[in-house]
């Protein structure tokens, strides 16, 4: 009897690894969207779900994303994390949403195409074309879909209908599939189709096989040959893939064959698996047992499976439940089939010692995964109480305001209908007071409502630069750091930061155009933009190109920011850096010498360049703004570059921290009690 082990993960994966790969195609994509997407995707490849999450709320929040767009990513970073339970919810989600952008609806084909596929694989079918079905009829109702999202779909439906036993409707979907993944091919102009092509006739040949319906699958073996054979003649084919998918066709063959009885047709195609290379790996070894077992040719199994310790590593798979039964079990089996008795209580004894971890491992995802949607919900529920009490709240606050004004009005009319006899001779008079009155109340009104509005920009930007601007620094073997800001006014323009990475440190210092709040705004997303992009591990010169494009955008007040970028190896000293239009740091007791690239946020399609500097090592390095040098007395006597330079010279020996301290000092000397001219910013680094 052919077992449905060795075929299953590998074809999964490469499955997989198309559907990936044209996660975020489509034609109809909104510039700010796309953006959005690019962001949180490569978040994805550093494997930092959380922040793709905390992406996914945000942009939904700012109205980037739309509901549907954002439960998709959640349902990525779940199905990423491993926890598809979780992933499943948000997808569900997903679905729920109303679609009403071009948009939306690819989000939503995607969205369908992932939650179909894991209820396939799980095994709960008529779930899996509930999900797929629907999703097609859209695609064809709108227009919008590509034919990838066309053919997955399909061959998902075509798997669940055969599982069901509707083997007419499976073909159907099968040969519709096919001609989707044609036209596919067609309109590509590389020669990606055809491998797609080549992947999903796999996996429909694999779909027969395993409900044993060997001669329906020779018809699409041999036309995974064929697409295979067409794929070989495009100059830019990968060459790599041609011995591995012929090696897997021969083997599908082998087990085809076998199943309808044609034993010796079964065995030569056996034979010419072995001449391919693919044959000879790891996962190639443990899929011919699909045959061998078939063909009880048990001694061959065996000693095929002596690999599959080995090539279980290289799929990263732990041990599970479904590992324990798509593998142990047959590995098992084909000792025992071959005499080898010694090996197979070995092996017996394994499958034991893995099955009580893998049942606990089991269970403790179930749990996590299981406490990780009822947290959601919880959390849901708890905004939506809150939600109802605030507009219960608000209706009372309404109902009180509109009794208070009616009883008002009525003790006015009252009490004017009393007076009118008495304030007939001073009418007039009390006109003319009245019109005093509502001009000085309207006066006073316009000045309470300019300094409500300047004190609520006050505190917002004041708060802004608190949870922007880092506190507390590093603590790591051989470096030095501090750090310290000092507005002029209220709030300011300038920023520092710095994010440590193992035996690297990012630092930036910078000086914002203007003042006030906006300053202290655009201060805020050149800080944030920063950090984003030093957690992708840019160079400081892309870094600042990248910024400079991002803030160049929509910026029609013409602010930009002035900044020093550098990325700092502990281990080695070496410092490459970027200055971009901000003035000279020192490094030792000498200024460092600058290309002169301009500010940031001027002017769009700069390309920044980058320095370096061989090694930092004992060298103080010491960053400022213009508010230290340019600091002036109440004679307008600048602090200057001389006496910054002399000042550092004799404190070479002292930490950071003393020597920003005593900087500050000799500042508020020379000031003498003239108000700050502007922001105060410095920042010294020192390497061991």
């Amino acid at each position: 009897m052919i077992r449905r082990i060795a075929f299953v993960y590998p074809v999964v994966a490469l499955i997989l690894s198309v559907v990936l790969a044209a996660c975020d195609g489509g034609k109809y994509s909104d510039p700010q969207t796309s953006w959005a997407d690019s962001v949180i995707f490569d978040v994805g490849i550093q494997k930092d779900y959380e922040q793709m999450r905390v992406l996914a709320d945000s942009f939904e929040k700012k109205g980037i994303f739309s509901p549907l767009n954002a439960n998709r990513w959640r349902g990525v970073s779940y199905y990423r994390q491993g926890q598809y339970l979780v992933a499943e919810v948000y997808y569900r989600r997903a679905l729920e949403c109303p679609v009403k952008t071009a948009a939306d609806q690819l989000s939503y084909n995607k969205s369908a195409r992932r939650l179909s596929e894991l209820l396939l694989i799980r095994g709960d079918y008529e779930g899996s074309l509930q999900v797929a079905m629907p999703a097609v009829a859209k695609m064809r109702t709108t227009g919008i879909g590509s034919d990838i999202d066309y053919a997955i779909l399909l061959n998902n439906i075509g798997c669940c209908q055969l599982n069901l036993g509707r083997d007419e409707e499976a073909n159907q979907s099968f040969i519709e599939a096919r001609g989707h993944y044609a036209e596919r091919w067609k309109t590509d102009s590389t020669s990606r189709g055809f491998q797609e092509a080549v992947l999903g006739t796999v996996y429909t040949s694999m779909a027969y096989i395993n409900m044993r319906r060997y001669a329906e699958s020779i018809y699409w073996i041999d036309r995974t040959e064929m697409l295979l054979n067409m794929y070989r003649q495009r100059p830019d084919a990968r060459s790599e893939y041609f011995d591995e998918y012929q090696g897997r066709i021969e083997i599908m063959r082998a087990v085809a064959q076998q199943g309808l009885g044609k034993k010796n047709e079964a065995a030569a195609a056996y034979k010419r698996f072995l001449q391919t290379d693919y044959s000879k790996t790891g996962p190639g070894r443990i899929n011919a047992n699909e045959y061998l077992v078939a063909a009880e040719r048990y001694r061959e199994a065996a000693d095929n499976y002596r690999y599959l310790d080995q090539t279980l590593r290289e799929w990263g798979m732990t041990p599970s439940l479904d590992n324990i039964q798509l593998y142990m079990l047959p590995k098992y089996q084909a000792n025992a089939g071959a005499g080898r008795r010694d090996s197979a209580r070995v092996i017996g004894a394994k499958v034991l010692a893995l099955l009580d971890s893998a049942i606990t491992n089991q269970k403790n995802s179930s749990t996590v995964e299981l406490a990780t949607i009822y947290n959601t919900q919880q959390k849901e529920a708890e905004i939506a109480r809150k939600q109802a009490q605030l507009a219960k709240i608000q209706a009372i606050s309404i109902v009180v305001v509109l009794i208070l004004v009616i009883l008002f009005l009525t003790i006015y009319s009252l009490h004017r209908r009393a007076a009118t006899h008495r304030l007939a001779a001073a009418h007039q008079k009390l006109e003319d007071a009245h019109a005093k009155l509502q001009v000085a109340y309207d006066q006073l009104e316009e000045t309470t409502a300019a300094k409500e509005r300047i004190e609520s920009e006050l505190r917002i930007a004041r708060e802004i630069q608190k949870s922007i601007v880092p506190s507390i620094f590093p603590e790591h073997g051989g470096l030095d750091l501090y750090a310290y800001m000092e507005p002029a006014k209220e709030v300011g323009g300038d920023l520092y930061d710095y994010l440590l990475e193992d035996d690297h440190i990012y630092i930036c210092l910078g000086d914002v155009s203007g003042k006030g709040v906006p300053a202290s705004l655009f201060m805020a997303q050149a800080a944030r933009l920063f950090r984003a992009m030093a957690k992708q591990k840019m160079p400081p010169a892309k870094i600042a190109t990248r910024l400079n494009e991002e803030l160049c955008e929509g910026n029609e007040n013409g602010m930009f920011v002035t900044m020093f970028l550098a990325l700092i190896n502990l281990e080695t000293g070496v410092m490459e850096f970027c200055n971009a239009g901000h003035n000279p740091p020192l490094l030792g007791d000498e200024f460092l010498e600058m290309v002169p690239n301009a500010p940031i946020g001027m002017w769009p399609g700069l390309e920044y360049q980058g320095q370096r500097v061989d090694n930092i090592k004992g060298k103080p390095l010491f960053v400022y703004s213009d508010g230290l040098n340019e600091a002036e007395n109440k004679q307008m006597e600048q602090f200057g570059d001389d006496h910054l330079l002399s000042i550092l010279r004799g404190l070479q020996s002292a930490d950071a921290r003393h020597v920003i301290e005593y900087l500050t000092s000799e500042v508020e000397k020379h000031r003498a009690g003239a108000a700050p001219n502007d922001d105060l910013t410095m920042m010294e680094v020192r390497i061991g």
